[in-house]
């Protein structure tokens, strides 16, 4: 594992200190009501009979950018984890899946996020899921005990994508299979690169989409394929802007345009290899 530099650590504290303050109503930014009004993040990406009986928290606090599970072939009796699990709702709908004699394993590194995500499974009233607070650069979990992995505008968030994968990888049973909902950039401006608030709203920590196939593969996963994808119309970034750079969104807008950002959501797939 690569020595975690300073910035990495303020990159990190800054993603806690948002997402604490989103459950807890201070916070605003990706993934917050700005960024959920965008098509293509929050809770609009589930159709109604995910969201059928799910309790209103776990829904409106969805700050991903997919849904990992609307393709899994999930089967009663598996294990899942969730990286990044927030509040609950992918981690509610793969407990559905694997069924009482399944495990769902819901992974967050945020404390108010594996609280809300506790209640929010208890109003469910569900009885095989388990909350594990720790980083995804070294999760706390042995080795070789998932059949999924799933997350959801996650792994954008790590400083070091490549130890994420291998870690997923380390957890994964021989032949298990990961899904994963993210975001992916090109030619992202150095303003916004350099951001922390964009760090924490999903963008300045996208890299391009070939370098982050190529996370997967050196993790050693093989059947790497994007199954899904959404290219995001920039203009409706504007308001997330504003809310880094006041008073300076449209003037960073033209320029990113006309420099070529792409700005997009994948969905991939991909399998640990049978030993």
């Amino acid at each position: 594992m690569k020595k975690e530099h300073d910035n990495d650590r303020a990159i990190k504290q800054a993603v806690k200190d948002h997402y604490a303050g989103l459950v807890s109503g201070k916070s605003c930014g990706c993934c917050s009501p700005t960024v959920t009004g965008i098509v293509g993040f929050g809770q609009s990406n589930y159709t109604s009979n995910f969201l059928e009986d799910v309790p209103g928290e776990a829904a409106a606090y969805s700050f991903g950018c997919g849904n990992p599970l609307a393709f899994a072939g999930v089967k009663e009796g598996q294990t899942v984890v969730d990286i990044g699990s927030g509040a609950g709702l992918d981690v509610i709908i793969a407990s559905r899946a694997v069924g009482p004699e399944g495990t769902v394993i819901g992974l967050d590194m945020t404390p108010e996020m594996i609280k809300q995500g506790q209640e929010n499974v208890g109003k469910a009233g569900l009885f095989n899921v388990l909350f594990v607070l720790g980083e995804a650069e070294n999760i706390p979990i042995d080795d070789g005990i998932a059949d999924w992995v799933v997350s959801n505008c996650v792994i954008n968030l790590s400083p070091d994508k490549e130890q994420v994968f291998r870690e997923i990888s380390r957890i994964l049973k021989p032949g298990g299979q990961i899904l994963i909902s993210d975001m992916v950039v090109d030619n992202l401006p150095d303003q916004l690169l350099e951001s922390l608030s964009a760090w924490t709203g999903c963008i300045a920590g996208a890299i391009p989409e070939k370098d982050y196939l190529a996370a997967v593969a050196a993790a050693g996963l093989e059947q790497i394929s994007v199954i899904d994808r959404m290219d995001y119309d920039l203009s409706g970034f504007k308001p997330l802007l504003e809310e880094y750079f006041p008073g300076r969104s449209e003037s960073l807008l033209a320029p990113a345009k006309e420099q070529g950002l792409r700005v997009s959501s994948i969905r991939l797939s991909a399998v640990k290899p049978n030993e």
